[in-house]
């Protein structure tokens, strides 16, 4: 007789156990990456309504407009992710000469009048009302066309490694949008996107000489971008002030002083949410995007704080089981790209706050305030999720 088992055993399986079947896509999502990332962002908004709430001239009489466009972003970005995990990283592969053609198009955008400067950096879109940092998508771009490149031969049986010449053609890829990215000037971006390369090769497996050399060559550039006078005043300001934070602390220091002051006065719990001094008194700029962290840091204390570290260390661990765990290399350069990104880009965030790295303007991933980077980490983890779906169950 026809119908369906309780049991799942029959004709027929429930609903339920379709859904959680050994070859679902729920079996084979990873959850804990995807909680982390859900927890990183609501405690975000939290935070960003703190930091806003008081601000008048950012939020109007409306003490929740900010918080709201955050939570919007996240449901966007959340969106996002799951559009790429039903296209899946292989779909996306074959696409990969259009999604870097499009990025490296809309990079050249910002050097004409369309570009706009927020906070100093050349690198925004001003899309009538909508403000898009195109740079955020070349990272993604930069992975998926190093990954696409390195992995070809590897992944059809025809090499072991990367070759000389492929890992060249890789890094000429990679340098189109960042030598662009450096002449608007966001060197922050551009130093995301150097260890994303760096990421990248060591996962593809290509030769130490290649490492050895990119970081050489990284050494010789920055110091040549130096002495050429390729940075802004406020960016060689920035160095100076973290070589020496007692050099102006009224003016280019401001920023790392009043941040450590905030994070330093939260001890263990914290002031509570909405009870610290420091962001109450709007004392550290751009709070909700670059010094988020100072809000955790004052309001929630240490424990708080280090919620936020742990959360992004579970990530960063997921990663690095996805990447492990998958069989093709193409997979496995496209995980490391993007655990070389959000670490590199978390510990510069975190850093700068605690004035042990020099100010970048780099937001916190899943936590600052910003519409074009929260879009991209969840694309991220879309792509994570999608290497991980798609692995055979045994790996």
């Amino acid at each position: 007789m026809g119908g369906f088992s309780v049991s799942g055993y029959g004709p027929e399986r429930t609903t339920l156990s379709k859904l959680f079947a050994r070859d679902s896509l729920a079996r084979r999502l990873d959850w804990p990456i995807l909680f982390a990332t859900l927890a990183l962002s609501m405690i975000g908004s939290a935070l960003v309504y703190s930091a806003t709430r008081n601000r008048t001239e950012l939020v109007g009489d409306d003490p929740y407009a900010f918080v709201f466009k955050h939570v919007l972003n996240i449901g966007i970005g959340f969106g996002l992710m799951i559009a790429t995990v039903w296209l899946g990283h292989r779909t996306l592969r074959t696409a990969v000469p259009i999604l870097y053609g499009l990025s490296v198009f809309l990079v050249l955008l910002v050097l004409t009048p369309l570009g706009t400067t927020i906070n100093g950096a050349h690198a925004w879109l001003d899309l009538g009302g909508l403000s898009l940092q195109p740079s955020e998508f070349v990272k993604i771009t930069i992975i998926l066309g190093m990954a696409m490149l390195l992995a070809a031969r590897v992944d059809a049986g025809d090499r072991e490694y990367p070759d000389h010449r492929t890992v060249l053609q890789a890094l000429g890829l990679a340098a189109v949008p960042i030598m662009v990215t450096m002449m608007m000037p966001d060197l922050g971006s551009v130093m995301v996107m150097a260890m994303i390369v760096l990421g990248v090769l060591l996962s593809s497996g290509a030769s130490n000489r290649w490492i050895l050399g990119l970081l050489g060559a990284g050494a010789g550039g920055a110091l040549a971008v130096w002495q050429l006078g390729v940075l802004d005043d406020y960016q060689i300001a920035r160095f100076a002030a973290f070589a020496n934070p007692a050099l102006d602390p009224s003016g280019v220091g401001y920023n790392t002083n009043q941040a450590r002051i905030a994070i330093g006065s939260g001890g263990l719990t914290g002031a509570g949410l909405g009870n610290g001094s420091q962001t109450t008194g709007q004392f550290v700029p751009e709070q909700q995007t670059d010094f988020i962290f100072t809000v955790a840091g004052e309001e929630l204390g240490f424990l708080g704080a280090g919620l936020i570290i742990l959360l992004l260390g579970v990530v960063l661990w997921r990663a690095c089981r996805i990447a492990r765990e998958t069989t093709e290399l193409y997979g496995t350069i496209v995980a490391g790209g993007i655990i070389a990104w959000f670490a590199f880009q978390s510990f510069e965030n975190i850093g700068m706050t605690l004035g042990i790295m020099p100010v970048a303007g780099l937001p916190l991933p899943f936590v600052s305030y910003g519409g074009t980077s929260m879009f991209a980490v969840w694309i991220a983890i879309g792509l994570l999720q999608s290497i991980r779906v798609q692995r055979p169950m045994s790996a």
